[in-house]
């Protein structure tokens, strides 16, 4: 154990410039973690999600559907089989809307990922098992949850029509606050 922290430990002559690079570092990652909201993405608050302006729709038409009250955004879109599962998916996929944000590269339409179908494929039938089983949800030669997608006969569920931010371009949602602080607002 000893050896390997002297291994790390820089020349003696490098340590200042060392502390201060980490030290330069840290402070970057901490300022970025503020002003990205990171934190808010590991708790289950739906309005985490309109961080970024092109889920508005989708968090208006999501707080007007019958499914605002029984599920959050993550109970649709993030796996359940396990802790750790759930939060390598959100950080997965949170890094790529980064990149793709960051980089102003953002779809008009925005479209689920094949790994995002499966997610919500599975919490559909996980929460709607019981359904599965009636007649009417049988059709064309094809079963429910196994053969069919949900949203095949469901397209408007939770989310309407809504494609775009010009399709719901004054619709309510929680904005997210400014990270400067007020008295540097000022």
């Amino acid at each position: 154990m000893g050896s390997i922290f002297r291994w790390l430990l820089p020349p003696r002559s490098w340590r200042v410039p060392v502390i201060i690079l980490l030290g330069i570092m840290t402070g970057f990652i901490a300022l970025l973690f503020h002003i990205s909201r990171a934190g808010s993405y590991l708790t289950n608050d739906p309005s985490a999600c309109v961080n970024c302006h092109i889920m508005s729709p989708y968090y208006a038409t999501w707080s007007h559907s019958s499914h605002r009250e029984a599920a959050t955004c993550n109970e649709c879109h993030v796996p359940h089989n396990n802790l750790a599962n759930a939060y390598y998916f959100k950080a997965k996929d949170g890094l790529r809307h980064a990149t793709i944000f960051t980089l102003r590269n953002e779809p008009q339409v925005i479209f689920i990922l094949e790994p995002g179908k499966k997610v919500v494929q599975g919490n559909c039938i996980q929460c709607h098992e019981k359904l599965l089983t009636e007649t009417k949800c049988l059709g064309n030669g094809k079963e429910c949850g196994s053969e069919r997608l949900c949203w095949e006969c469901h397209r408007e569920v939770p989310h309407g029509r809504v494609n775009s931010l010009s399709s719901v371009p004054f619709a309510p949602v929680p904005r997210p606050t400014s990270v400067v602080a007020p008295r540097l607002a000022k």
